[in-house]
Order: structure tokens, then C-alpha cells, then sequence
């Protein structure tokens, strides 16, 4: 391991805006600030924001920057990129941040029930091989656990350039009979154009690195925002 990441994992722990819980607590005991993070960490009482493998953190930082009476939680493994995101809030002096770095697996037991009221993905590896379909992040296994703690009025909402990735969520909405509240598999032909005054058009004109990249190679994005108010998990149901 490069001494740069060295010197970027050891900041992240001195960070007021990070937490990096121990395998103990996201495993077994729970995150201490599992159901009290407007309390204990924002002080205050505003809608909280996910953000699930955030990256350098460039949504989080620009919603929070955008909403400064909402709470903005960014979640990634990679502590690299998430003291990207840290520093840009902190030189920002934006105090709605936070970062949490840990595996999304254990996501569950970092936020309580009816904690959150929406979450956000934004350019997922789309794990296209089926050995690695247990990693998709809108499989019914990771939508039983965000269910947990979003609210019944919650939205999902996710970005994405992969045609796979897209279809793949919608097939799961549609097997589970949930409420889609918009669909757009080209954003910036379909929908952004028509209403550019809109907060949607706005939130959706934020881009992230990867964003950039996939633009530059010709690639479409597509956005689907839906509930998990009507997820039903059957006993023994296969969940990836």
C-alpha cells in the first residue's frame, strides 16, 4: 500500500466528519450512532440522505451544498475516497456531511428503523457476471436491508450508465410489485432539456467522476426513483 492512502486512512480517523466503525459494531453490536445520527452527529433534526459507494464523494458534497437543511451520509469501503469527499466538505465548510466508511453489506446495522428518507446510488459496478450477482446493489437481498431503516415514504434513487444495470433493477421493482415515482433512460435527451428548471433536473446535473467518464464514451443515463414500502420477502425466497 502506497504511503499516499496510508497518510489519507490515518486523516480520515481524525476527521469530525468521518466514522469508521469497527467490524465488531457493524457486524455484531450495531453502529453507536445507529438511530441517532441527527442527534449524535448532525445536531439537528433534517431529513437524512444516503449516498451507497459514494466514491469521491461528489454527490454527497453537492446535494449538501445544494440542500443545506438536509443531511447528507456518504458510504463507501474505500477510505482513499472518502477522504476525497471529507476534505472537499471540510473545505467547503459544509457542516451537513458525514462519511461512513464501511462495506454496504453491513449498512443495516449502521442506521435505525425509519432513519432515512431516501437513498442514493450513483454509477454501481453492475456486477454483470452471475457469480457476482450476490454483489448487485439492487438485489432483493441489499433492498430487504435498506428497507430497514428508509422510511415507508422513502425513495430509492438510482443513476446509472449501464443498460444491465438499469433493466436488472426494474425486473426486481417489477417481481416485487413496488411503485416507481419516475423512469428515464436518457436523461439528458428525455427529460432534462423539457424541464430544466426543475430540482430533479438539477439534482440530476451533478455529475460524478465516473459520470464524466462514461459520458465522454457516448453512453446514455438512465434514472429510475421508486419506493420499498410494498417489499415482501417470502420465506426461503432466493434473494440475488
Amino acid at each position: 500500500m502506497s504511503k499516499g492512502k496510508l497518510e489519507k486512512f490515518a486523516m480520515i480517523k481524525e476527521y469530525q466528519n468521518c466514522v469508521e466503525p469497527t467490524m465488531e459494531e457493524v457486524m455484531k453490536t450495531g453502529l453507536s450512532l445507529k438511530g441517532v445520527w441527527n442527534e449524535k452527529f448532525f445536531k439537528n433534526n433534517n431529513p437524512i440522505t444516503v449516498e451507497l459507494a459514494c466514491g469521491g464523494g461528489e454527490y454527497t458534497v453537492g446535494m449538501a451544498k445544494m440542500y443545506p437543511n438536509r443531511n447528507f451520509i456518504g458510504v463507501d469501503i474505500k477510505g482513499n475516497r472518502i477522504w476525497k469527499g471529507a476534505t472537499k466538505a471540510m473545505e467547503q465548510k459544509l457542516t451537513n456531511v458525514g462519511f461512513l466508511r464501511t462495506r454496504i453489506d453491513f449498512i443495516s446495522n449502521c442506521f435505525g428503523k425509519n432513519e432515512v428518507d431516501e437513498i442514493w446510488i450513483t454509477f454501481p459496478d453492475p456486477q454483470m457476471n452471475k457469480n457476482r450477482r450476490r454483489k448487485r446493489l439492487t438485489n432483493k437481498l441489499f433492498l430487504s436491508r435498506y428497507q430497514q431503516f428508509l422510511k415507508s415514504s422513502g425513495k430509492m434513487r438510482l443513476k446509472s450508465d449501464s443498460k444491465f444495470f438499469y433493466e436488472f433493477t426494474k425486473e426486481i421493482i417489477a417481481e416485487k410489485n413496488l411503485d416507481i415515482l419516475f423512469d428515464c433512460d436518457d436523461i439528458y435527451s428525455k427529460y432534462i432539456p423539457q424541464n430544466s428548471d426543475s430540482s430533479l433536473s438539477k439534482e440530476l446535473l451533478l455529475k460524478t467522476f465516473y459520470e464524466n467518464m462514461w459520458l465522454e464514451k457516448g453512453k446514455t443515463i438512465k434514472y429510475i426513483e421508486y419506493r420499498l414500502d410494498k417489499l415482501k420477502i417470502e420465506e426461503g425466497e432466493r434473494l440475488f
